[in-house]
Parts: structure tokens; sequence; C-alpha cells
């Protein structure tokens, strides 16, 4: 969340982000903060000075009460409720105030890097770096993930949608151990890169969803239940990063805790509205699907430093698994509520011949740390900062899974990654 403070010195970054990511009216909604701030600094003033009064007043009223004359207790009298009723419509006052900036703050989305292009959607993303410059043909016999994943007993999409619904897969056979395959080799390498492995929960309580932007701004794709202990929803999470950064929540460090990596394995959930035909066919997009996340908490000065390692660490995954990739930088217009600066990272897909996201590795700077409430201390330094805080997909299964069964068919069979055949147990996968 952009504080009023931030918002106040940045004034021309914030409006410049606004425009980018093509929120209407963006002067209208900063100087709407300013007015309620203004506001609630006011009513404050008012409510200090009531105080005091009041304070002063407690003093003359034992006099009265004591030594003065009916009339004159009667009137203290009343001029002490008259405070009284006045003090409690300005703490009423301030409170409304405050909740209406506050969700004014929620809707804010955070101020983009300079480096952040122009543009309104997906196809105004700029081309960052592409590995592997001719693109593997495999002809016009080429087969699409989802006949090869029905055709070799992969995935059943029939009967996941018969269990739960449309988007719903069920994995089988050796696509099952491919998935798992997968998953342990993402997990291992973010081992080796100094990530410490969590199994977080897979629901999460709306103050955990709100303290990384998912809400308000996602709530229409989130999928929740509610909470027979309390009235409050808990949500089906979206991403790990969601348990994974809240658990420094409220957490004040030392800069010598720097870097703090995590990663996770879980199950996402996310409600995709409706568009149709080949681009959200098979896996190309699913309601539910495993994803390897990493999560880093940093210094704010060394946080581009470390996107650009995540970035390295997503596209060593890419090379091992010999998938060709390209990476954009997202304009302003596609660019995530919480998100400074992102980079996407898609495999091409031969047989559809498209290329399809698996990645995004994205740098928050204090955007969520002030929602979290995520500061430390710097040496030599008495205040607490907020820290900065980082998140990847390493990586997104459902693609993956798509592209590398696509890309690496022949006419006998799909050939395994050799970084996966240990993984896997065996290095082809042969018609049924």
């Amino acid at each position: 969340m952009l504080s009023v403070r931030f918002i106040r010195q940045e004034k021309e970054r914030v409006l410049r982000s606004l425009e980018l990511r093509n929120e209407p009216n963006p002067e209208a909604k900063v100087e709407a903060i300013f007015h309620l701030d203004d506001q609630r600094k006011q009513l404050q003033k008012s409510l200090d000075d009531s105080r005091a009064e009041a304070k002063r007043a407690s003093k003359r009223y034992g006099q009265i009460m004591k030594s003065g004359t009916q009339a004159e207790q009667q009137a203290v009298k009343s001029a002490g409720e008259t405070r009284k009723k006045n003090i409690a419509e300005l703490e009423q006052k301030i409170k409304d105030t405050g909740n209406q900036l506050e969700e004014l703050l929620l809707s804010m989305p955070n101020a983009v890097h300079p480096s952040v292009p122009t543009g309104n959607t997906h196809k105004d993303n700029k081309v960052h770096q592409a590995w592997l410059s001719e693109l593997p043909n495999l002809g016009v016999e080429a087969k699409p993930h989802w006949d090869l994943m029905k055709e070799y007993r992969l995935v059943d999409q029939e009967t996941g949608a018969k269990l739960t619904g449309a988007g719903f897969m069920l994995y089988e056979g050796k696509g099952a151990k491919l998935q798992r395959a997968l998953i342990n080799f993402f997990l291992d390498e973010a081992g080796k890169a100094g990530y410490k492995e969590f199994m977080p929960p897979h629901l999460v309580r709306t103050e955990t969803a709100r303290a990384t932007g998912q809400l308000p701004d996602k709530e229409g794709q989130m999928y929740y239940i509610a909470n027979n202990t309390s009235s409050e929803r808990l949500y089906l999470i979206p991403t790990a990063e969601v348990p994974l950064t809240n658990i420094y929540r409220k957490a004040i460090l030392d800069e010598e805790d720097f870097p703090i990596r995590l990663v996770g394995h879980t199950p996402c959930f996310r409600r995709e509205a409706g568009s149709y035909g080949a681009q959200v066919k098979g896996l190309n997009r699913v309601h539910q699907f495993d994803k390897v996340e990493i999560v880093q908490i940093q210094h704010p000065d060394r946080s581009y430093e470390t996107l650009e390692e995540m970035s390295r660490h997503v596209e060593g995954l890419l090379q091992k698994l010999e998938l060709p990739y390209r990476i954009l930088l997202l304009c302003g217009g596609d660019l995530g509520f919480a998100s400074a600066l992102t980079f996407d990272f898609e495999t091409y897909s031969v047989a559809q011949q498209r290329w399809l996201e698996v990645s995004s590795v994205s740098n928050f700077e204090e955007f969520q740390a002030s929602r979290l409430e995520l500061r430390f201390r710097a040496k030599g330094d008495k205040r607490k900062r907020f820290a900065h805080t980082l998140n990847g997909s390493a990586l997104a299964l459902p693609r993956i899974m798509a592209t590398l069964i696509e890309n690496n068919q022949t006419a006998g069979g799909i050939h395994i990654p050799k970084v996966l055949q240990a993984y896997t147990g065996f290095d082809f996968i042969e018609p049924l």
C-alpha cells in the first residue's frame, strides 16, 4: 500500500503510474486522498483541542461543585455533557474518515518503476531477452498437448470436469509422475540456490490476502469458503506467495537478516474468466494448478539486483528443460496491481505456434511490506524502514507440461528432458 506521505512526495511518479495503468481520472483519485488526509488532520486537531479544554474544565469543575451556585453547577454540568458529546462525535468522524482514506489507499496500485514502458495490453509488452533464436519446427504433423495428453493417457480432462467442473484436471500414470518430477526438480533447484522450503496452508484469512495485495483487487478471481469458527471468509490461495510472504507480517528484521529466501510448492486456485477457443484449451488455462514459488525479502538498496538474480534462476530452469523461451518487460497496462516491475517468461509451443506464459518475476518494492508492517533496522539508524519484497514462479506447471510434451513429441512417443529422467525413472513415453 502506498502511504499518503509517499503519494505527496512522489506525486508525479504516482500520477504517471496511474496513467500507465490506464486508471481513470488519476488526478481526481490523488486529490481525493489528499482531501481525506487533510480532513482527518483537521478533525484530529479539533479533537486534541476539545480534549485539552475538557482537561482544563475538569480542574474548574471541582471548585464550582464545592463553592459555586446551583446555576453555576448546572452550567458546568451542561457544558461538560456538551464537550463529551462533541468529543464522541469527533472520534466517530475521525474513524469514518480514516476508514474512507484506508479503502481509497487499498485501491491504489503500486507506483511503477521508471523503466516500465507505456502500453495498454499484453501485446504492448517489450521483448527483453530470448533464448534459442531458431524455434523448433516439428512440421504440420505436430499435435497440440490436449491431443497428446489424451492419446498417451497423461491428463484426463473429461474425468476432471466430471469430478469438479471445467478447468480441473486429473493427472494419471506417467502424466502424474512427470508432474511430480517437475515439482521435485524445481524444489531441488531452489534449495541449491539457498531458498528455504516451506509447506504452507492452502487457505488464508482475509487479512493475509489483503497484506500481499490480492484483496481487494483480485477478489473476483479467488475461491473462498466460510470459516465455521467465525463470520470471516477463508480464501484458497492463488499462489504460495500469499502465505510465504505473510510469514513475516508485523516482523521487525535486522539488516543482517537479508536476504531472506523462501520457496514453497502448493496447488493454486483461480477463477479465470471467460474467453474461449485454443487460448483456454487443455492446460492453457485452468482453475487449479501446481506451482513452485520463490519469494525474497531484501534490503531496498539491493532489491533490483535481487530481481535480476531471481530472473536468472528461472532462466536456468528453462534452459535445463531445453525449452525455448523469451523474457518480456511488462507494460503499464499489463502490470500486476502490486508490482513495480515485472518480467514475464514465456515458452514457445511448437504445436500451437504461440508463446505461453510460465512465470512472472516481480519486485513490489515496499508496497507489500507497508501492508504487512514488515520493517527492518539499518545499522546505525534508530528508525525502522520498510523492507522490499519480491516473488517469482519457478515454475508454474500446466503450461510447462504443455510445451514440454508438445516440443518433445516424435512419431514414436515423447522424449523426457535429460534433467528430469532421474526424477521420472523413464526417459520416454511410449504410445499405449
